[in-house]
């Protein structure tokens, strides 16, 4: 689960939450390799001409495009976000590369989660609702972790003494 309440302190819970990461550097790595090992195979029958040379480029293209597009999910998969509860009150930093962290917060007791069903950019969209603002948490989540993320903060919301 790519999520984890921690306990901060006796009056402190932390929930911090980031995107699910499939492809580990070391499979990358293994990916763009293979990727330029599969590409030389077509080459080595051209070794000795100049039409080598003339295909050279774009393996070398691909590999390079491959590598950024990779690099760039990194990037973004480095977004993150912490929902701080503590016996008052309720604070969220969702952290963004690029564009900064956006907070919000409210007095604990008028926090309140919700689930959109449907309407919402994914399906089971759960928003944080207080202080006159309705903010998303966990959008990069997948529909089974937004559906146990939601009934767990329905529990700590509502219980604060719950760990």
């Amino acid at each position: 689960m790519p999520y984890r309440w921690n306990q901060t302190s006796e009056t402190e819970q932390e929930l911090r939450l980031w995107p699910h990461n499939s492809l580990p550097p070391r499979g990358a790595m293994i990916v763009i390799l293979s990727v330029f090992l599969f590409g030389l195979i077509p080459l080595l029958a051209m070794l000795g001409s100049v039409i080598l040379w003339g295909l050279l480029p774009f393996l070398l293209l691909t590999v390079l495009g491959l590598w950024l597009a990779i690099q760039t999910n990194y990037r973004a998969r480095s977004a993150f976000e912490v929902l701080t509860l503590n016996g008052s009150q309720a604070k969220l930093v969702h952290h963004t590369p690029g564009q900064g962290d956006q907070e919000w917060s409210c007095n604990r007791y008028w926090a309140r989660p919700q689930m959109h069903l449907k309407g919402g950019p994914v399906p089971h969209y759960v928003t944080l609702i207080g202080d006159g603002r309705e903010v998303e948490i966990g959008a990069f989540l997948s529909e089974d972790e937004r559906i146990t993320l939601y009934d767990d903060l329905v529990e700590k919301l509502r219980n604060p003494a719950a760990q």
